[in-house]
């Protein structure tokens, strides 16, 4: 009997220790082996090596109205901790339109918006959340975007080409408008196409945005990024 007892409480602290190295490990092992890497930030495409930047340069052939074209991407990047586990999370949408007008070397006027009803992300549990209770998007389904100030850039590019500048304007999260200022990178990517790449940082509770946290298991930062790859095309 005594033997049988002994047996079983070996079999019974091999299943605690599994049980702890599920708990402890688990998450070390999702976040690092299974959970596929959040996509990397978006970006204009550099210029190919020996690329020459045709065309011309001049800043009458970019003036007028550019329109947001296929290929156009919207989302989110947040830094999350999965039971003391450090991951990246990234959501995404195509559901963008808007328009911008160019005069001179100036952006004069833009505003866009993204549908967040189709903002993906690669985990359908965090896709729920973030529709449901984060940005109640059956509420407030759309963001937008639009420009308060003339954006200044140093030059038109010519293709094959890419230029910095500095742009301010009105955000509107989660039913709330707030100022917002961030830098944009332009690259010319044809005589009638360029692409726009910006990155906005955004503090959840300045827009009554629910902190994502979904304890104990997941919890972010207080923060994170709006991130936009825009293409236009002119017309």
């Amino acid at each position: 009997m005594s033997r049988i007892v002994r047996q079983w409480k070996v079999l019974l602290l091999t299943a605690v220790v599994a049980v702890a190295a599920l708990a402890i490990g688990g998450p070390y092992v999702y976040a690092n082996f299974i959970a596929e890497d959040a996509p990397p930030p978006l970006s204009v495409a550099l210029p190919g090596p020996g690329a020459a930047a045709t065309g011309d340069t001049t800043a009458a052939t970019a003036n007028g109205t550019w329109k947001v074209s296929s290929g156009s991407q919207a989302g989110y990047r947040v830094k999350e901790v999965l039971n003391g586990q450090r991951v990246e999370a990234a959501g995404r949408t195509s559901d963008v339109t808007g328009t911008i007008t160019i005069d001179s070397q100036s952006v004069t006027a833009g505003s866009f918006t993204v549908d967040l009803r189709t903002v993906a992300s690669d985990s359908s549990m965090r896709d729920n959340q973030f529709r449901g209770r984060i940005m109640e998007t059956s509420q407030y389904p759309n963001a937008t975007l639009k420009l308060s100030n003339t954006v200044q850039l140093p030059s038109i590019p010519a293709v094959g080409a890419q230029v910095t500048g500095k742009a301010s304007g009105e955000l509107t999260l989660h039913g709330i408008t707030k100022p917002v200022s961030f830098d944009v990178t332009a690259a010319r990517t044809g005589a009638a196409s360029f692409d726009i790449a910006a990155t906005i940082p955004v503090v959840f509770a300045d827009y009554s945005i629910a902190n994502p946290s979904f304890a104990p298991m997941v919890t972010t930062e207080d923060s994170g990024v709006i991130e936009v790859l825009l293409k236009f095309t002119k017309g």
